[in-house]
């Protein structure tokens, strides 16, 4: 299970450095994607395998169905780490998560996701507690 906020940046060739932590969970290779929010998502190719499966399994008779894996396997691609830990994030990718300088990468569970610093300070967080609290309580989670 992915956990923490770690901040770091992309170097002129486009690569980031993977936190210690996450790469002994990752792996060598994993998955990285397009993800929601404008976002990038890194799944270790066990969960990237669960996940092509479940989407698999979806009815391509429906026209949101076919855009959602369209979204997620049409961008997906199979990276690997090089010997200094960092991972190179396509062209494509960057642009689609507004990326060039400081990154954020957020584990969350099963999977990393990777922001823009801008992004990640604007949407990934909550603006207070009572809102934390209220999202809680609408999904009947408790401590």
């Amino acid at each position: 299970m992915f956990r923490g906020v770690y901040f770091h940046s992309v170097d002129q060739k486009g690569r980031i450095i993977v936190p210690a932590k996450y790469r002994e969970q990752l792996g060598y290779k994993f998955f990285i994607t397009k993800g929601f929010d404008h976002c990038l998502y890194i799944f270790p190719t066990d969960e990237w395998l669960k996940f092509e499966e479940k989407l698999s399994k979806l009815p391509v008779s429906k026209k949101e169905t076919r855009k959602l894996v369209r979204f997620f396997l049409s961008s997906a691609y199979e990276a690997e780490l090089d010997k200094q830990g960092r991972v190179l994030l396509q062209q494509d990718h960057r642009g689609f998560a507004d990326i060039a300088g400081d990154v954020v990468l957020a584990g969350v569970g099963s999977k990393i996701e990777i922001w823009s610093k801008e992004k990640w300070e604007e949407s990934a967080l909550y603006g207070d507690n009572d809102e934390v609290g209220q999202d809680m309580d609408d999904f009947d989670i408790e401590f």
